[in-house]
This record gives C-alpha cells, structure tokens and sequence, in this order.
C-alpha cells in the first residue's frame, strides 16, 4: 500500500539531490538528463510517493494567470500548395478556428507555420522554434500526395496532430470518426425505413481517413439483406493515381457517365453522400430530392431542417487537439511517444426533409429513368410526400 506521507524530501535524500531536481524530474522536464529522470520517477514510485492532485491544480492555476501576461505560442504547422490554400477546403479552417477558441481560453497563442515557404527545412524550422522557445506543436493540413516523414527535433517538442498525414512519425492525434459517422447515417435511414442504400465518395478522401468510410458503410450494410447491399460508388476509378491523390488540383465530382451507370444498375432509395459530390449530378439528371431519391449529406453544413445528414464538428476536432496539447506540455512530454492516442470526435445528426419516411408498401416506379422500375421498387415503393427540388438545397 502506497505510503502518502512520503514526500519530496524523502525522494531527494535517497537520491542524494536537491528537492527541485526531485520536482523537475517528476514534472518530466527536459531540464534534466533523461537517465536521472528516470533514476529519481523509480525512487519516487518505490517509497510510494503519490502526488497531491489538488495542489497541481493549484501550481498549474497560478502558472497560467502568470503566462497570460506573456501568453506561451503554439505553433500551428501546415504543408498545403499555398500558404492558406487550406482555408479553402472543407473542415481545415474549422479544425483552426477551434484551435484558435482552445489556446485564447487556455492562456496560449496560436501562430502559424507553413513548410513551403523557401528555404525552409525541417531542420531549419525546428531551429526557429527552439530559438523562440516554442515547445508546442499542432501539425494539421498536410496534403495527401505529400506523405514523407517530418524529421524535426522532436526530443524538443510536445506534439499533436490533427488528421492522419503525414503518417510518420506516429504522434497522439485528433480526428473525425469517420467511420461511425457514416455508420450513425446508415442507421438513421435504416431507421426511416429504407434499404437500398447508395453511398458516394470521393477515393482520396477516403484514402485520407484510412479508410474509415469504407469500413463504417461495409459494416452497416450487414444489417441489411444480401438483395439490398449496393456497392459503395467511389471515384475516380483507382487508376491512374494522380487523379485522387493529388489533393488540390483534381476535381471534386463524380464522372456524370459513370455515376449515372451506378444509379441506373443499382437502384438505390437513397444517396449518402457531400452534397457537392451529388446534387449538381442529380440535377442534370432531372431527379428531384425527396420524389425521385433522398438524400443524407455526411458533411452537413445546414442545419435548418432543410437536408437531414451529420454535421462533423470540425471545430471540436481542433480545440480537442490544442486541449490535448496543453496536457502534453503542462506535464513535459516530449518527443514521440511510444504508443500514440487516437482520440475520435463523433458526428451530430440532423433530421431533414431530403429525408422523409418510406414506410409505405405497394407498386412504384424508380425515379433513376422515369420509365424502368428495379424490382426493390416494385416491392418498396415510395410513398406520397412533398417534393424538395434539388436547387434550394444547394
């Protein structure tokens, strides 16, 4: 049983330093050799030392009434085409405003680096930062074609990162749950009553995540029969690469020939996807949200009732990776760690009318032609219900 009278004093004449080395090595800090580190938290844990939660609390309130008078700064680091081209995509400048909110509530400043401004090397940077005494570092907005290692000191630095590129090395980091947000879309039109179920996205953004749409919609559609499972449209086609790799110069939209091939072969009831990867698609094809087809967008931006999907909360990703970061620093961990968090933030669904009941049953035509009908139509038809015309839900 641990023994809660020992003290820092205790640790210090057993070790034969003085008690601030003992206070330095149990806050972890940089300022000591890591093998006496190492030697003084083995001591500490023999004689049962424990520490008083309460006054860390109170050590830690005082230390950042102090450091609001000369705020610490974080750096924000990116690598996009463009210094701020990044703030041009979607959820990359929510991911920084909420980093932004965290560090102003938590007592720090936020300023950003970019990799690509010439000159500057890993190696380079990493001197900047040591030289402005930065010791905390969020990497965020990292274009998928540009998945190389970052070599910076990281002995010196706390970091988190937000996403997943680059992948190495193997920082605690923050990011959507990806896949439980298209699983919470499956199960809510599952709910409403549809079973033909089509998702659409994009093969890079997909790559991005690791996959996790994927898994999440393969998952999902266990719940449904074997007649019903559509496979999952993601384009561009797998080849040549370049085409969804590249992260800023290919375009965002399915082919018109090819997705039409998918909706006329596949019959779905309903559509999950980002509304700017579909909807500009279904109306050339002349099909009207919810008549012909409904519709989920798994990237909801509006919240009014209008269209039914998940909203991402982009924002908590990034305040979550800053609060992350502060607990990195206030405790003096640096460098890689050897077994890196994931920590997820789930999606928020939204009711809409893009997204009626089809509860109904009875003869029907597919709204994909207008003259074929799929035999899930035959047997689940649409019900009678009021039309949303595609251009108002832009």
């Amino acid at each position: 049983m641990k023994d809660q009278r020992t003290t820092m004093a205790d640790i210090a004449r057993k070790c034969g330093v003085h008690v601030t080395t003992v206070s330095l090595a149990l806050r972890n800090s940089p300022r000591l050799p890591e093998q006496t580190r190492l030697a003084i938290q083995d001591a500490a844990r023999s004689l049962g030392y424990a520490p008083d939660p309460l006054l860390r609390a109170l050590v830690s309130y005082r230390h950042n009434i102090a450091d609001r008078r000369c705020p610490p700064t974080i750096a924000y680091i990116t690598n996009w085409d463009t210094c701020w081209g990044w703030k041009t995509v979607t959820a990359h400048p929510n991911f920084y405003d909420g980093a932004l909110r965290a560090a102003d509530e938590l007592g720090f400043k936020l300023e950003h680096f970019w990799m690509r401004e010439p000159g500057l090397t890993h190696g380079r940077l990493s001197q900047i930062l040591r030289a402005r005494g930065i010791n905390g570092i969020i990497i965020a907005s990292h274009v998928r074609e540009i998945d190389h290692a970052l070599r910076l000191d990281w002995d010196h630095f706390s970091a988190v990162k937000i996403d997943y590129f680059p992948h190495e090395p193997a920082l605690h980091n923050v990011t959507n749950n990806q896949c439980d947000i298209i699983r919470l879309a499956m199960r809510r039109v599952i709910a409403a009553g549809y079973r033909r179920i089509g998702f659409v996205m994009h093969r890079g953004w997909d790559h991005s995540v690791d996959h996790l749409w994927t898994a999440g919609y393969l998952c999902e559609q266990e719940n449904l029969s074997p007649a019903d499972r559509i496979p999952m449209h993601l384009f561009p086609g797998p080849e040549p690469v370049e085409r969804w790799m590249n992260q800023s110069k290919s375009e965002v939209v399915p082919d018109l020939a090819e997705f039409r091939d998918w909706l006329e072969k596949h019959r779905p009831e309903i559509v999950i996807s980002k509304g700017s990867f579909v909807l500009p698609h279904l109306r050339t094809l002349g099909l009207e949200i919810p008549r012909d087809i409904a519709f989920a967008d798994v990237f909801l931006e509006n919240f009014d009732g209008t269209v039914a999907g998940v909203r991402q909360n982009h924002e908590t990703v990034g305040a979550l990776a800053l609060e992350t970061l502060s607990g990195l620093l206030q405790h003096n961990k640096r460098g890689v760690p050897h077994i890196p968090k994931t920590t997820f933030v789930e999606g928020t669904w939204f009711d809409g009318a893009t997204l009626p009941p089809f509860t109904a049953r009875g003869a029907s035509s597919s709204g994909v032609s207008g003259s074929r009908r799929s035999p899930r139509a035959t047997a689940r038809p649409r019900p009678a219900r009021k039309t949303v015309s595609i251009l108002n839900i832009e």
